[in-house]
């Protein structure tokens, strides 16, 4: 809905702070080393489709509320995952309290659920928090899955 609108990134290889779009193709860099940048950004009702539905990698969507504990402790892991996977996926975060048509669409019965998408079709889904090492596999695995079946 609002393509100009962004999100501040401390890149982790500088520590410089970078400006990028929560919506856009390609795969945001850092202004001054040049590295990928852990792209996280809040998606709303409003906005989703743009935001992650449209993006050109494949999306992690992190469905939480404010009220659950374990999508607290899920936070800092995901975005974890995020910076490890810097250039290769978005982490797109909903609050569901705040936007009930996505808790619908992705038929949330527990929170936090996790989903890997790929060109606005989910490809894993999980519920849960599991450690960052457990989400950067489960990601890895969905998107090698997605590759292999999308014929590369």
């Amino acid at each position: 809905m609002n393509a100009t609108r962004t999100t501040t990134v401390t890149c982790p290889n500088c520590g410089r702070g970078n400006r990028i779009p929560v919506a856009a193709e390609g795969r945001p860099r850092c202004g001054h080393c040049k590295q990928p940048l852990p792209w996280v950004v809040d998606a709303s009702d409003g906005d989703f489709a743009e935001v992650a539905d449209n993006a050109t990698v494949p999306v992690v969507v992190d469905l939480w509320a404010t009220w659950c504990g374990p999508c607290r402790m899920v936070s800092p892991a995901l975005e974890q995952v995020a910076r490890d996977l810097a250039g290769q996926i978005k982490l797109v975060k909903v609050d569901i309290d705040q936007n009930p048509r996505l808790g619908r669409r992705f038929e949330v019965q527990a929170v936090p659920t996790l989903l890997v998408m790929d060109q606005g079709e989910t490809v894993a889904r999980q519920a849960g928090a599991a450690p960052a090492h457990v989400l950067r596999s489960w990601v890895q695995q969905a998107m090698a899955g997605r590759q292999t079946s999308a014929g590369g």
